[in-house]
């Protein structure tokens, strides 16, 4: 089975090397790696294009910045593969986890359709590290998960982590519209609609702060609310 790997980026020109170098490093996995280069106002395509030469398939970009959501899509139209992942560039998740997402399909004999990494899955210490160490975030990560559940008639102890793996064939199925990180809520409820019932998985997470370009605010809580209750109740 080969896996698609998109990796929305905005700005992570300190990241997005190294975050190649991770992928390509994982042998005896088929990978197609698609970057979405979302607007990129610093050097990131730069360092893509001269820095970067072998370390991926397909890169896409546009100059207008549309939001993770919206890359996410763009990159789905690239898709050849039978499992499709979500990266982001930022190293908060490692790409050795690829290799624990394909020993669980394999496991359940092909079986699973949707996995998720959870970052608090068995241990729930986590959340006294560095990487959940704001309070709001961890209280905003932890109501939002249920809320989801309550909603999606789900079990899921981190709904809103990076790490989710699809089923290239459901993946397609389901028609996005969110642009930005809503696009999180919004692929779990339609999952969840299609009366499937996401996995999880337990990983590895190194959260980095705002100084270090963290792009979730409170503001992003607030709509990944609204995208819940939309495409449970109206969508």
């Amino acid at each position: 089975m080969k896996i698609s790997i998109i990796i929305p980026v905005f700005n992570e020109a300190k990241t997005i090397f190294k975050i190649l170098k991770k992928i390509k490093s994982i042998k005896n996995i088929r990978k197609e790696i698609i970057i979405v280069d979302d607007g990129s106002t610093d050097k990131t395509n730069y360092v893509i294009k001269k820095k970067c030469k072998g370390l991926y398939n397909k890169l896409i970009k546009y100059k207008e910045n549309k939001g993770k959501g919206y890359a996410c899509r763009i990159g789905l139209k690239n898709v050849t593969g039978e499992i499709v992942i979500i990266q982001d560039a930022d190293l908060e998740y490692d790409p050795k986890e690829y290799r624990n997402f394909m020993d669980e399909i394999k496991k359940n004999k092909y079986k699973l359709k949707v996995i998720y990494g959870s970052r608090v899955l068995k241990k729930r210490k986590i959340y006294k590290k560095q990487n959940f160490s704001h309070k709001i975030r961890i209280w905003g990560n932890y109501l939002l998960t249920v809320l989801s559940n309550v909603i999606n008639d789900q079990n899921l102890t981190d709904a809103l982590t990076c790490y989710k793996m699809f089923d290239s064939a459901i993946f397609k199925f389901i028609k996005l519209k969110e642009k930005g990180f809503a696009f999180c809520p919004e692929v779990t409820t339609k999952i969840s609609k299609l009366k499937i019932k996401i996995h999880e998985i337990p990983i590895n997470y190194t959260g980095r702060t705002y100084e270090e370009g963290k792009k979730i605010k409170t503001i992003h809580g607030i709509e990944a609310v609204f995208a819940l209750l939309k495409y449970r109740f109206l969508d």
